[in-house]
């Protein structure tokens, strides 16, 4: 049996004129009044949201979607939980969908080629492909495929950079002949590969709907992914079942934590990690111990009920 709440990742790039972008944030939120939670970003160059509910009421909401902006193709990526997984719906309205910061980089312009998750490990085994994770280090940290490279951004913006400085040095081995690329949920890595087409670079490739729709669609038995996929929501990680995973949110400063992580030493719930220990006052500690104790408060009362 599914769980209560069914959860789906989408994006598109498509063009949507300003005026557009207002009408569909007035109908989108118009859903904050029902049992949807989730967060969408609007932009000129497309759409890129999560969003949590019943099922009927994600089937009306990616259905108005598709009507207001003629689309087929939201890259649908779909799991399940027990519990909601946001605490509202928020519409926010930027400049990018995903944030690179390179005004001219667009899929609507140009962008690599789509692998699906079934052809994904063929391209992985070829030792012709460079494959290049395009997430965070700190997302990495939690899972990746076998032998992906690690860029070591700590946000999306930096990976021009690390193109400019870092790619061609993998590229000096003259038997590659595809670069592979892969995100969370695609939107990061079809992004990336807009990128190095503009950078004049031949034969990049990008895993269609990104690790989720791999997992959702590859057997456990079959996939190349190790590890869990850090997720943008609070179920911080997903496993190979797409099932709420291991890792926990430090609420300091919100990077994920394994269960060995909070038996170390530095660990204090909500006040501090062994990643943060050094990066906030005594006043800042004081403020977030003030904070825990609210959260054990109610905590406690939700377990009597």
């Amino acid at each position: 049996m599914r769980d209560k709440y069914h959860i789906v990742s989408f994006y598109s790039f498509v063009r949507i004129e300003k005026n557009l972008i207002d009408l569909i944030k007035i109908k989108l939120l118009e859903f904050e009044k029902k049992d949807l939670t989730g967060l969408v970003v609007l932009g000129n160059e497309g759409i890129n949201g999560t969003v949590c509910a019943p099922r009927y009421l994600i089937n009306d909401f990616i259905n108005l979607i598709r009507l207001l902006l003629d689309l087929t193709d939201l890259n649908i990526k779909e799991s399940y939980s027990e519990k909601r997984i946001f605490k509202k719906l928020k519409v926010k309205i930027k400049g990018e969908i995903v944030t690179m910061g390179i005004a001219d980089v667009s899929p609507n312009l140009r962008k690599g080629t789509y692998v699906d998750s079934s052809d994904w490990n063929n391209l992985l085994e070829d030792r012709n492909t460079l494959v290049i994770d395009t997430r965070n280090n700190y997302e990495i940290n939690l899972g990746t495929f076998k032998n992906a490279i690690n860029p070591d951004t700590r946000k999306f913006r930096e990976f021009p950079k690390w193109v400019e400085t870092k790619l061609d040095e993998y590229l000096k081995n003259k038997e590659i002949k595809n670069i592979a690329m892969f995100c969370t949920g695609g939107i990061r890595c079809e992004k990336a590969t807009s990128l190095l087409k503009s950078k004049g670079y031949k034969n990049v490739f990008h895993l269609k709907g990104g690790i989720l729709k791999y997992l959702e669609e590859v057997p456990s038995a079959k996939s190349l992914y190790e590890g869990e996929c850090y997720v943008f929501d609070d179920r911080v990680a997903l496993d190979q079942n797409l099932k709420k995973g291991s890792y926990s949110i430090c609420h300091a400063c919100g990077m994920p934590l394994s269960e060995d992580d909070k038996i170390r030493d530095e660990y204090i719930e909500g006040i501090q990690c062994h990643l943060c220990i050094n990066k906030f006052s005594d006043q800042d500690r004081k403020r977030f111990a003030e904070r825990q104790k609210q959260i054990d408060k109610e905590r406690k009362i939700k377990n009597k009920d």
